[in-house]
């Protein structure tokens, strides 16, 4: 494609997603006072990990925001296209309206599990009843392979059903599920807008608009949700987001037929060699959402063989067990971040030249980098004195404190000995105050003797 026409698309795409984005995040602080009053809050439970109750709904500025860049889009030359040629954009509206309330009265009201399965069951139905469905699948060394009205559909439906439930699993930190899907969309964007504009092929264009305005989603809803968060999405939100993410991979991995990527590789057979490194990832769901997909099963595996219902709520999810091994909330989200776009971007750049095995041994890096993240919770970083003035604060508030402590017991034991003994409380506060501090960071403490 000429550089003409694809420069003007781009920036359709940008207004789209940046409008998405200011209506989500201008509405979230008016949502979190309606979610007080409504009473609409996170009380702490067992398994939370937040300490204080938090106001839900955030569902609400999200799904304003789908509405608001479904609108634009509508208005835009180039996007418009995407509308007066699918009906997939009303799909989605009517899908997302659907899980959007089931959300919201879960939010407010605490409903049965079973009951949101319903909702989510009935949302995927829709889609499906007004075309977003899969067609066919490109399968590795046989072709394109029909599927018949009932596989379609019922391979739909699943894939609905796992992709918003991965969602929602993994929404157990402060801004961990609304980045992770921000990741995923942002890789998700640049591989559907390779396949349109990169290879004309028009029947990518509605996943391209559904993963611009998921990510203006999740970067407008981000700042609210950021540690510490002042508003969950809850239901209302995670599931909102996850059937969005869904509606993109079935659009193009179900819509877009092989026989047209001939125009580039030759044949249909070797089009669907080229595409399976993509393909087959963003029909399972294993890369764009592989953390939250593994979550997911995990979960489903360990309470069921504990007896308990598959929605059965507990600590054993992967952001859990972060914090067990010792990290940080904020380090654990990092982690979970990393994780995340390893996986998408990887299978990215391998769907774009899987030949290549620099890609091969770049993502082999990577997980070798995010293992020792997972192996050093408790890993923190020294600067030497000359340097304590070019780091954060944060970094020379241990060195600090450590001399403090120091000093106080050196007072202390100063005004013992000309009292005779008579100041046992400042000096035990001393020794106290250095044996805590050397007792929470020994590493340091014993490095700073020498």
């Amino acid at each position: 494609m000429a550089a003409r026409s694809v420069g003007k698309p781009v920036r359709e795409y940008l207004l789209t997603l940046c409008i998405t984005m200011a209506v989500t995040y201008l509405l979230t602080g008016p949502v979190r006072k309606f979610a007080i009053v409504a009473g609409a809050m996170t009380e702490i439970r067992a398994r939370d990990v937040h300490r204080e109750p938090t106001p839900r709904l955030g569902g609400i500025a999200m799904f304003a925001g789908l509405c608001a860049g479904l609108l634009v889009a509508d208005h835009l030359t180039n996007l418009n296209s995407v509308f007066t040629t699918s009906h997939e954009p009303r799909a989605l509206l009517s899908g997302a309206a659907i899980i959007w309330i089931v959300g919201v009265l879960d939010d407010k009201y605490e409903i049965d599990a079973l009951v949101k399965l319903g909702g989510q069951l009935i949302a995927a139905g829709v889609m499906v009843v007004q075309g977003l469905t899969i067609l066919w699948l490109p399968i590795p060394g046989e072709g394109t392979i029909l599927l018949s009205a009932w596989q379609g559909n019922l391979l739909t439906v699943a894939l609905v059903l796992v992709t918003v439930n991965a969602v929602n699993f993994v929404d157990g930190l402060d801004g961990l599920a609304a980045g992770m899907v921000c990741i995923a969309a942002t890789a998700f964007f640049l591989y559907a807008y390779r396949i349109w504009y990169g290879h004309a092929i028009e029947a990518a264009a509605p996943a391209t608009l559904f993963s611009a305005i998921l990510i203006g989603m999740c970067l407008g809803f981000l700042p609210h949700n950021m540690p510490p968060a002042r508003i969950f999405m809850g239901d209302s939100g995670s599931m909102l987001i996850g059937l969005v993410l869904a509606a993109g991979g079935i659009s193009i991995t179900g819509q877009v037929e092989p026989d047209a990527l001939n125009l580039f590789t030759g044949s249909e057979r070797a089009s669907v060699h080229e595409m399976v490194p993509s393909y087959i990832p963003l029909l399972l769901p294993l890369s764009i959402i592989a953390v939250p997909a593994v979550d997911l099963v995990l979960a489903v595996v360990r309470r069921t063989w504990r007896g308990q219902s598959p929605f059965a709520a507990d600590r054993g999810h992967l952001h859990h067990r972060l914090l067990q091994l010792g990290h940080s909330k904020s380090r654990a989200v990092l982690i979970m971040y990393f994780w995340c776009a390893l996986i998408s971007f990887g299978t990215l750049a391998y769907s774009v030249n899987s030949a290549s095995m620099w890609i091969v041994l770049a993502i082999m890096a990577g997980s070798a980098v995010g293992l020792v993240l997972l192996l050093l919770p408790r890993f923190q970083p020294r600067v030497p004195h000359w340097a304590e003035k070019a780091v954060p604060p944060r970094y020379r508030r241990r060195r600090a404190a450590l001399r403090r402590a120091r000093a106080e017991a050196a007072a202390a034991a100063v005004d013992e000995a000309a009292s005779g003994g008579a100041a046992p409380a400042r000096t035990a506060h001393g020794a106290t105050a250095l044996g805590a501090y050397e007792k929470r960071d020994p590493a340091h403490s014993a490095g700073s003797r020498h």
